[in-house]
């Protein structure tokens, strides 16, 4: 379907996530159509400005319209001593000063799990792409919640999970070391609602590659439940698969989806460039 508004042409990808907006730069940072931009992220979570091809500066521009920027997060290094509100998302440590804690791209999850505010939303643009892979997939945790029998809606009501550093780091490799071991357990770690209720009023499943266990239950009885809403919320009717094209924009709901990079060579060259819109709503 699609709906052409003032200046902005509006396409549905999917019935659940994802929508194609096609204007043109000018239009995007004037700031005139931000809040209908908002209203779209909140209510089809992923929107995708097609080839538009917007430089470091621009980009900044359009995630300011949007809200306040988020700087420095997750531990990015600061620039000669400045914040930096574009992030180089890569696997080759010799473009990105992150690039061994972003393997952990490769997984299902969300942002600031272990943070009471997590942001609001991250924008990406493509700068370079890998020959083979590299697509993004988004899931709406949102309408997978939605979805689910109202039975399981009942159990899951006052449920907290424990999120954690380490549990992320013993997904990338379940083998590590005693010395990495100590160094991961000392990272955050946070206990977080498994039904997060919006201020909107709608709900959302917080679980993903941060999830460690759901607290008061026997350890593999935690697991499952775990997994099997990670594989309920990333079925395919909830998911959108981005493939992408130079110059493309995407700019994603970090509260209602999980979102992962479909494995590519580090040395493929892909290169991202990503701003951030700051949180504006705790877990809780």
């Amino acid at each position: 379907m699609t709906v052409t508004s003032m200046a902005l042409s509006v396409s549905h990808l999917t019935p659940h996530i994802g929508t194609r907006i096609d204007s043109d730069g000018e239009t995007l940072l004037s700031g005139r159509h931000a809040q209908e931009i908002r209203a779209l992220l909140e209510t089809r979570s992923v929107l995708v400005f097609p080839e538009i091809g917007f430089d470091d500066e621009q980009q900044i521009a359009f995630t300011r319209s949007l809200g306040a920027l988020a700087y420095d997060y997750n531990g990015v290094p600061m620039v000669n001593g400045e914040q930096q509100a574009i992030f180089k998302v890569s696997l080759d440590e010799k473009v990105s000063p992150t690039a061994r804690s972003l393997k952990n791209s490769l997984l299902w999850h969300l942002d600031g799990t272990t943070h009471d505010v997590p942001i609001l939303a991250s924008v990406l643009t493509a700068r370079h792409l890998a020959p083979a892979g590299g697509e993004t997939e988004w899931c709406s945790t949102y309408a997978a919640y939605e979805a689910l029998p109202d039975e399981d809606k009942r159990a899951l009501e006052g449920l907290r999970a424990v999120h954690s550093n380490l549990q992320l780091q013993r997904n990338i490799n379940p083998e590590l070391s005693y010395a990495d071991f100590r160094r991961a357990r000392g990272g955050p770690s946070k206990s977080q609602p498994l039904v997060w209720t919006h201020r909107n009023g709608r709900k959302s499943l917080v679980v993903g590659a941060t999830a460690a266990y759901v607290e008061g239950m026997p350890h593999d009885d935690s697991l499952e439940l775990l997994v099997r809403l990670r594989d309920w919320a990333t079925q395919p009717q909830f998911v959108y698969r981005h493939e992408w094209k130079i110059g493309d924009m995407v700019i994603w709901d970090n509260t209602g989806t999980l979102h992962r990079a479909l494995p590519y060579a580090p040395d493929s060259g892909r290169l991202m460039h990503r701003s951030m819109l700051a949180g504006e709503e705790p877990f809780a």
